[in-house]
This record gives structure tokens, sequence and C-alpha cells, in this order.
């Protein structure tokens, strides 16, 4: 089973087999959780919602309509940890506009890397793309699927982020 792909694994955890979603989870956990501390900058709540995301897969599986998992799995961690801010928020701001502040815990107080504190400058929506495509290297046609937008419009919104993010890069070194 383990060479199988993760679209034909999450066919069979839709049709009511749960035992191949450890699989999934085994391929995939990390990614997710590295995606959420990238995001939020907190380790709890990363983990937290790292769970909350496989059990919606798991709650959620005949919902799955046999399309790109990759893209349907960080949808769901990006809906998720949109949920979460919204719940603790005063006011209901979606994931574009939501100021994420990174929360470095004791454990985490070393030194950000450059590069780490020129992402965490950038604003919540550049961020999440360079994030998914750089360091999760989700491809154009999947962002795509995950913001709702298209290949095109996906590759002209990373490409101007990274520009920011060079920018800023530049300015702080």
């Amino acid at each position: 089973m383990e060479q199988l792909t993760d679209e034909i694994l999450m066919a069979k955890v839709a049709n009511g087999n749960l035992d191949v979603l450890k699989i999934l989870f085994e391929r995939h956990h990390k990614h997710v959780f590295n995606f959420l501390h990238k995001m939020c900058g907190d380790r709890m709540l990363s983990e937290d919602i790292t769970q909350e995301v496989f059990y919606k897969l798991m709650k959620y599986r005949a919902s799955y309509n046999n399309g790109k998992f990759v893209s349907w799995l960080f949808t769901i961690a990006r809906n998720s940890l949109n949920t979460h801010f919204r719940r603790v928020s005063s006011k209901t701001e979606d994931i574009e506009t939501i100021d994420y502040k990174v929360a470095i815990q004791e454990e985490e107080k070393q030194d950000y890397s450059d590069l780490h504190l020129a992402i965490n400058k950038l604003d919540a929506s550049d961020r999440e793309l360079v994030i998914l495509n750089r360091f999760q290297e989700i491809k154009y046609e999947e962002l795509a699927d995950i913001v709702g937008s298209t290949p095109g419009a996906v590759k002209t919104k990373v490409s101007r982020a990274l520009k920011k993010l060079k920018t800023i890069y530049f300015q702080n070194s």
C-alpha cells in the first residue's frame, strides 16, 4: 500500500478503509505542520491544527472527489487556520487580512535567519504563497486550486511576493 498514490489511498479512505489514513498521515503531517508553523509561528497551535486537519480529512472523506489530494489537504489546512483566527479574533477577518505575528517560543528564541525574518514581514497572503510554493513545493496548478485562482494568476502573485521578499531581505541585510 505504501507505493500507492495519495489519490488512490484517499479514495480507499473515502470508501471506508480508515486504516489507510495512517499512511497519508505519515506522508503529509510534517508538511502540513511546517506550513501552519511558518504561517502562524506557534508550534503548539500548529500541532493542534495539524491534528484537526487529519480529523477533518477523515470526517469529510465522502466529500473527496478524486481530485489532487495535496490540493485538498492544504485547502483544509488553510481553512482550518483561517477558522481558528476567526474564532479568536474579535472581528471576522480572513487569512488575507489577519496580521500574523510570530510568537517565538522559548526553545525557538535562537537566531531566526534573516530569510525567516523577511518572510514574516510579508503580508499573510504573500507569505502563504511563498511558503506553499517554495517550502512545500506545491506547483502553481495545485496552488491555484488551494487559493481559488488560476495557475497564471498564482504564478504572477508568487513572482510579486518573491520580489517583495527580496526587497525586504536586502533592506535588512
